[in-house]
């Protein structure tokens, strides 16, 4: 039997014989080529270890295991059951290590970089965290920049994660409970956690829900973000992102969960608030006016990024008393020129511009600025010139999309609702304007997840929450008090989500 393909392998117990191990393993791994087996006696009793090429370390696997190993010095008349115990109680070998009974436990350490240790006759194997494949250094953050903050981001090794967080929350309170899921691919998540400040309600929820995930590998932040986010459909997340541990630690602290897969630079984070995206590190730096005044820059860039092409053609289109006569007259002037209605026109040019943008990020990085030169100089210089889209309308598009750059956590919702809006407002002015908007706030409002809305310390209003929103008050009233999700007004954590 083929136990790789039939997957019926995680049950089976380990077999007394070291052949019958053997043989299993080899089924199981279907021939791969990547497996290592050992075979050698110690005290004329038979052993095997086994290992996969390139999870290991071949120096660390050397010196902690097969060096000692082939030190022990017993009676030849000495029996199995003597030489397990030996290995057992007189030899550490390896600090991170354990006892297997079954193979469903030994092949996902095996693909973990563990090294299996079977000896005759023992009823369980030894495994041996000999890890030693290559990772990627810490690097900085690439997608969430910061000023004066830490320079270290996640990386793609879990457990080199757990490291980073730990060494910023040295509590015994926090906790990191590591499991595996999918049904395939066994990817090791760790959900990470304040144990005071979380419900362990909320806590075993989020565990049910990752388990039972159908799904046979996780390749990236987005697979898990579905069951983990139990909000009504919207154009908004109820889960957060992000690469940096001091902004995990942060949202850890305040009573969030955090949950961090094998393989991926990206931690999820659950439940988010909406205002969260309008908050960087860099606030708890700067004096508190000046984050006053970023943040509302931010607030204003959000309202330009979707609204600002919608405006413009809904007050050129519909109601052009709003401006004044001298601008009123140049900018007739500029649209006279253009042979397509404002309203496809706008379009049009974003529409340019989601493709200049897309083919910017999937280039190589060398190709990936010209793109952005031809797109934005020439080929943006040649369409006015043609007279097929007019300049004041172009910049108003190039002014709204610089400001999505501002909110980069909402580019996907901020891209849809700009096109939406536009729409709205060549057919029908600024009445769909405020229909969009008031849709928007609705769905945004009606928004929870995990018994946390999402508008929240906003709607519903908490007016102690209120100080690190709009504005941030100083550390020395910011740091009193415990701040928590729990605490916030409308928040009921042991309410069921949606299923």
């Amino acid at each position: 039997m083929n136990y790789y393909n039939n997957h019926d392998f995680k049950n089976i117990t380990v077999s007394k014989s070291v052949d019958e191990n053997i043989k299993t393993i080899r089924s199981i791994m279907n021939g791969s080529s990547d497996l290592l087996i050992n075979e050698f006696i110690i005290s004329n009793t038979k052993c095997c270890l086994v290992c996969l090429e390139g999870m290991i370390s071949i120096s660390v696997i050397t010196k902690l295991i097969f060096n000692p190993i082939m030190a022990i010095h017993l009676p030849d008349n000495s029996t199995s059951e003597e030489v397990y115990s030996y290995i057992k109680d007189r030899m550490l070998l390896a600090v991170d290590r354990a006892l297997s009974i079954n193979y469903g436990d030994i092949i996902r350490r095996l693909m973990s970089g563990f090294a299996i240790l079977f000896i005759d006759d023992a009823e369980n194997a030894f495994s041996y965290g000999v890890q030693g494949y290559s990772i990627r250094g810490i690097d900085e953050p690439s997608t969430e920049g910061n000023i004066y903050g830490a320079r270290d981001g996640f990386v793609e090794t879990v457990r080199i994660n757990m490291s980073l967080i730990r060494r910023k929350i040295k509590s015994p309170l926090l906790k990191f409970e590591l499991f595996a899921v999918t049904s395939l691919s066994n990817v090791d998540v760790i959900v990470t956690y304040m144990s005071d400040r979380v419900s362990p309600k909320l806590v075993n929820k989020v565990k049910r829900e990752l388990k039972s995930m159908k799904l046979e590998a996780i390749l990236s932040s987005g697979y898990i973000e579905p069951y983990l986010n139990n909000t009504k459909p919207s154009l908004f997340s109820g889960v957060s992102l992000t690469e940096r541990p001091d902004v995990f630690c942060s949202k850890i602290l305040e009573g969030r969960i955090g949950v961090m897969i094998d393989g991926l630079p990206f931690a999820v984070i659950t439940p988010a608030l909406f205002i969260e995206n309008f908050q960087t590190l860099d606030d708890y730096v700067f004096r508190p006016y000046y984050t006053t005044f970023i943040r509302l820059i931010r607030y204003a860039a959000f309202i330009a990024a979707v609204f600002l092409p919608a405006f413009y053609v809904a007050i050129i289109t519909f109601h052009p008393e709003l401006f004044n006569h001298t601008l009123l007259v140049t900018l007739i002037q500029a649209e006279e020129l253009a042979p397509l209605p404002l309203m496809v026109e706008a379009l049009l040019i974003l529409f340019f511009y989601e493709i200049i943008r897309e083919a910017g990020v999937r280039l190589p990085k060398s190709v990936g600025g010209a793109v952005s030169i031809v797109g934005g100089l020439i080929i943006g210089d040649a369409a006015v010139s043609a007279g097929i889209i007019s300049n004041p309308l172009l910049l108003v598009c190039a002014i709204s999309v610089t400001a999505s750059f501002v909110i980069p956590p909402l580019n996907q919702p901020v891209t849809i609702l700009r096109f939406i809006s536009v729409i709205a407002a060549g057919a029908f002015g600024l009445y769909g304007i405020a229909l969009i908007t008031a849709l928007m706030l609705i769905n945004i409002c009606s928004m929870e997840n995990d018994g946390v809305p999402s508008m929240a310390p906003i709607s519903p209003f908490t007016p102690y929450a209120m100080r690190d929103v709009f504005t941030r008050i100083g550390f020395r009233r910011l740091g009193n008090g415990t701040a928590s999700i729990e605490n916030l007004n409308g928040v009921n954590i042991n309410k069921e989500g949606r299923n």
